[in-house]
């Protein structure tokens, strides 16, 4: 079985999830892992079985290197991914692609220039919850999509992050975090979005570390903590999101679907399984959906597999740049929106696709 080499950059909270999925992936296999604690890495391989540690230098030079999987903070995504797609490696980055969408629109320039991938996290609209509400619409379950309702309202992760310092600087905040889950969710069910519009605020101007060696420090607030955006998609339909640290507690869906002929309950974005829910139009009844794929574990990393199948089998992956850039440029439109009190007008567009009931995760 044909495998591409993957080199692992930030050896951080979100590491652990990516070092055991790709061990069981068909096409992805890593061989070194980079952080700028080296003890860090250091106890990563081990752990791991990764047979090389290595500076962020070294591991995009290795020759042995096909793709270069960066974990770093938002950012880190920018110098490190442009250095990787130059030195001739695909890439593959945890969101957001970039702070920036210049930067963003660079990186995806540089992958194209060069002949190579550059794929971006959330994965999770590639499980089995999300997937299965593509399906339903689709299949005319709810007829025509008219509009969309995303919700993220929770507080801070200085509350359990123990360096929650870049949650609140430029490129961060809940938008920039969470939002592109919930904002890849719509695009993958509802298509690409051409005009956005957006409020933001700032109600607490720091925060307080309640967890780790700094616990009690005291962190300044650099970007919005509430926005509330909509979102017109080229089909026509609106949606709606509101993403935010400020909040102790909701009721709120995560995200529904409303057509003529009914409405889907959609699950947390964040996450690949269901439940999914369906509302036909004439009942008072939400009926749970059976699921179309098996994908219903927490699977980070489903985005890079897939992207190195494409690569072996010369096809468009789909957790791509392309997507995630388009996710960036609402995401730049809502804070430009809510800076200058207008309409942001898209640049950029989006086809998603096929589903992934055409792709086999696992090696069996």
């Amino acid at each position: 079985m044909k495998k591409l080499n993957v080199g692992l950059i930030g050896c951080g909270v979100i590491s652990d999830i990516y070092l055991n999925n790709c061990s069981r992936f068909e096409h992805v296999t890593i061989i070194a892992v980079a952080d700028l604690d080296r003890g860090r890495a250091e106890e990563k391989a081990k752990e791991h079985g990764i047979p090389f540690v290595l500076s962020a230098d070294e591991l995009i030079s290795h020759e042995d290197v096909d793709i270069v999987l960066n974990l770093t903070p938002p950012g880190g995504h920018y110098a490190l991914c442009l250095q990787a797609l130059n030195a001739g490696k695909h890439v593959y980055v945890e969101k957001p692609l970039s702070v920036s969408v210049q930067e963003g629109k660079e990186l995806v320039d540089a992958a194209k220039k060069n002949g190579l991938m550059i794929g971006a996290a959330p994965d999770t609209f590639l499980g089995a919850g999300l997937q299965t509400c593509r399906a339903l619409i689709e299949n005319g379950a709810i007829g025509q999509p008219v509009a969309a309702a995303a919700f993220m309202l929770k507080s801070g992760p200085e509350q359990w992050h123990p360096n929650p310092a870049f949650f609140y600087q430029t490129g961060g905040g809940p938008m920039y975090d969470m939002g592109p889950y919930y904002l890849t969710a719509f695009i993958s069910l509802m298509g690409s979005v051409k005009r956005v519009t957006a409020s933001a605020g700032i109600p607490f101007l720091e925060r307080t570390i309640m967890t780790g060696e700094d616990a009690g420090k005291k962190i300044p607030v650099q970007t919005p903590t509430h926005i509330s955006g909509n979102v017109e998609f080229e089909s026509g339909a609106i949606g709606t999101i509101i993403t935010s640290f400020d909040v102790q507690s909701t009721q709120t869906p995560f995200l529904e679907i409303y057509g003529t002929e009914g409405t889907i309950s959609v699950p947390d974005p964040n996450t690949f399984a269901g439940p999914v829910k369906l509302n036909r139009k004439g009942t008072d009844q939400w009926v749970e959906q059976e699921l179309v794929t098996d994908e219903v574990e927490n699977l980070r990393g489903l985005g890079i597999a897939d992207m190195a199948d494409a690569i072996l089998n010369n096809r468009q992956h789909r957790a791509s740049g392309d997507l995630a850039f388009h996710v960036l440029e609402i995401m730049h439109g809502f804070h430009e929106s809510a800076s200058l009190g207008k309409h942001y007008e898209m640049q950029s567009s989006y086809s998603f696709p096929a589903g992934v009931n055409t792709f086999i995760s696992e090696g069996k």
